[in-house]
């Protein structure tokens, strides 16, 4: 999975559909409910601070120098780990990184791949953490990757059903969309922990290998940080947009009654 951290939903390489952008309900009759506003408000608030967060520190570690690329920094972690026959490849976009456990291939945007600086070494390091999870067996990410159908099916088909069903007063339609769709606040759940220890094995690599010194680890701590609010953000506003939606069809329900 992809740090992304100007992305604000679901990872790369995660979701058929790269879905990095605000979920369908944002699209819909919600978004001029003021509860709907106010429910999601701390999601909101919190996205906007990891945002600015993740740009101005991205902003500054870009200007330290490291005595080798992202992609450089990448190898050599897993090479270190035996990964030899895991390959790196660049790829269009800006950070759009990310590790393709089905492929075994860790892809990395241009900057990322060919920067010398803290910033790009700390997201390819990041990644490269994603492939050291992948090859150990890291449980959480095994069952991550399961939950992946899941989430593009709840994303997709269970939203549209939830929107439908809530439309045309087919509460139980609704109901069953909005099961399928809390898959993706499942996916997101699980995904945090995923994260984390991503930038956990990360930052220990860097520093055992000898990768970074201490004038670069500060920076690349921050940049980490900095990413990870947004997978916060991005659990709490599936959380929070499952609970409304919950909020609405019991509502719905008692009316009908």
């Amino acid at each position: 999975m992809g740090i992304a951290p100007l992305r604000m939903i679901i990872p790369a390489c995660q979701l058929d559909s790269r879905s990095h952008h605000v979920l369908l309900t944002t699209m819909y009759y919600p978004m001029f409910d003021p509860m709907y506003l106010l429910m999601l408000s701390p999601a909101l608030l919190l996205a906007m601070w990891a945002q600015f967060r993740i740009r101005s520190t991205y902003a500054t570690a870009s200007q330290v120098p490291a005595r080798m690329s992202g992609s450089a920094a990448a190898r050599e972690i897993l090479d270190a780990e035996g990964l030899r026959d895991v390959r790196i490849e660049m790829i269009p976009g800006q950070l759009s990184d990310h590790y393709d456990p089905r492929a075994k291939v860790l892809r990395l945007s241009p900057e990322v791949y060919q920067g010398r600086s803290a910033a790009a070494v700390g997201i390819a390091a990041h990644e490269a953490g994603h492939a050291l999870q992948d090859a150990h067996g890291y449980a959480l990410m095994t069952v991550r990757n399961l939950a992946v159908p899941l989430a593009n099916f709840g994303s997709g088909i269970g939203m549209w059903m939830l929107i439908i069903g809530m439309m045309i007063g087919m509460t139980g339609l609704a109901w069953i969309g909005l099961i399928l769709f809390a898959g993706t606040a499942v996916f997101q759940i699980v995904n945090l922990p995923v994260e984390f220890n991503a930038s956990s094995r990360a930052k220990y690599q860097l520093e055992a290998l000898g990768i970074v010194g201490s004038q670069e680890s500060p920076y690349i701590r921050k940049v980490l940080s900095a990413a990870a609010l947004t997978y916060v953000a991005a659990t709490l506003q599936a959380i929070l947009q499952v609970l409304y939606f919950a909020m609405r069809l019991m509502g719905q329900s008692d009316r009908d009654r």
